[in-house]
């Protein structure tokens, strides 16, 4: 059994099992309104930046035994579209199973998807998501996928193959990423509204256009545009911003932020 251990616990996130779980206690409020969803996007930086705008987005959706979770490639290590099929992923709480018999049909979807550990021994944006999971569904199981690719039309390839599959399942969508890097807070907020504006339409080739034509460093594009397509494929109807928030509301630089968006897709 593949164990995959934390690479960023003590950096993003508290690597002590009692200080994680106190900080989860106290950022995620119970929510009496939840709403089943197709999918979430939530941010994947130090949890002192994001971690307030991605527990609120997590505490307004029922989570499903299953979580098919996107995140993008940072280290450009592994295959394109990489799924990890068997195993465990361990954080300070303990392990998270990967729902094995819906990996193996995911990876048999497309020749584009391999099964793949490599590209996420050392990619951060979905192990920063997984205690939030924990916390509020203990049980919860994973189907972990790093995406590697910025072409289109494989992406939407891939995309196309796993919705059909995933019609069959009650699975929540999981999407990490954060938006605008390193630019003034203004024009973070300006071009992040634009990508925002695509996601709650549902409009996957809008999204596209705004991040080529406004040159938006969202890290996480290629997952969302792959969410947006599966999301419909599902019977989704609509998106909506929980919080958009950027690292200069921490920081209080606002010459060179972050931004993270929290969204939820119905």
């Amino acid at each position: 059994m593949t164990l995959r251990t934390p690479c960023v616990a003590g950096q993003f996130y508290p690597s002590s099992r009692s200080a994680l779980k106190a900080y989860l206690q106290e950022t995620i409020v119970s929510d009496d309104h939840k709403k089943d969803a197709y999918a979430v996007i939530m941010p994947h930086a130090g949890y002192m930046y994001s971690g307030a705008t991605a527990a609120k987005t997590i505490s307004r959706v029922n989570i499903p035994q299953t979580v098919f979770m996107l995140g993008p490639n940072h280290t450009g290590l592994g295959e394109p579209f990489s799924i990890m099929t068997n195993g465990s992923w361990i954080t300070p709480l303990g392990q998270v199973s990967i729902d094995e018999e819906l990996a193996e049909k995911v990876v048999r979807q497309s020749s584009l998807i391999e099964e793949d550990d490599v590209a996420h021994k050392k990619e951060h944006s979905l192990e920063v998501e997984l205690p939030f999971l924990q916390h509020v569904r203990p049980d919860v199981n994973i189907v972990p996928m790093a995406i590697g690719s910025h072409d289109l039309h494989k992406l939407r390839e891939v995309a196309e193959a796993i919705g059909s599959l995933l019609m069959e399942y009650n699975v929540l969508i999981l999407v990490s990423s954060d938006m605008t890097h390193y630019e003034s807070e203004q024009q973070a907020s300006e071009k992040d509204r634009k990508a925002i504006d695509a996601i709650i339409r549902l409009d996957e080739k809008m999204l596209a256009a705004v991040v080529a034509q406004h040159n938006i460093s969202m890290c996480g594009f290629a997952p969302a545009y792959m969410a947006l397509i599966m999301a419909k494929i599902m019977g989704a109807q609509s998106g909506e911003l929980v919080e958009y928030t950027t690292s200069g509301a921490v920081t209080g630089d606002t010459a060179q932020v972050v931004g993270y968006a929290g969204m939820i897709i119905v």
